[in-house]
């Protein structure tokens, strides 16, 4: 039987806070002796979806709040990336790869791909003014026959 473990963890909107963000939750998982490419798709996936609470769901007001929930379950590593800010207006067009609602910036528009491509499961919510909340998770194959 597994052993569940779980952080969550708030912090302000700014983008100085995305480092942060990353070495938090890899610390977190590293519990689970990751591989170096595990470890790096998470904190590359979690990096993705606070940038985007950042500059898309706050539009940059460092008031706004980012929460991280993260589990470990096993071998599964979730995680939950949410804001409330002003959500997203059309999901459909914004999970298409190198759609951007802000080119002013230089996006690539490539967060929601990346997300999902770097996860092994991966699901967007979001309400306009209620904010939008990202679920992601990853299984460590490190630690998979342990489990099994």
């Amino acid at each position: 039987m597994s052993e569940r473990n779980e952080m969550t963890l708030s912090f302000s909107a700014r983008s100085e806070n995305e480092a942060f963000a990353r070495i938090a939750v890899a610390a977190f998982v590293s519990q689970l002796d990751p591989t170096m490419d595990e470890l790096n798709d998470l904190k590359t996936a979690v990096s993705e979806a606070v940038t985007n609470a950042i500059i898309h769901g706050y539009d940059g007001n460092p008031e706004g709040v980012v929460t991280i929930e993260a589990c470990i379950d096993g071998d599964a590593v979730s995680v939950v990336v949410s804001d409330k800010g002003k959500g997203i207006e059309d999901l459909e067009l914004a999970r298409q790869p190198l759609y951007t609602s802000k080119p002013e910036l230089e996006r690539s528009g490539m967060g929601f791909t990346i997300m999902e491509n770097f996860m092994d499961q991966f699901d967007v919510v979001s309400e306009l003014s209620g904010g939008t909340r990202v679920s992601m998770m990853k299984r460590i194959e490190s630690k998979k026959a342990l489990y099994n």
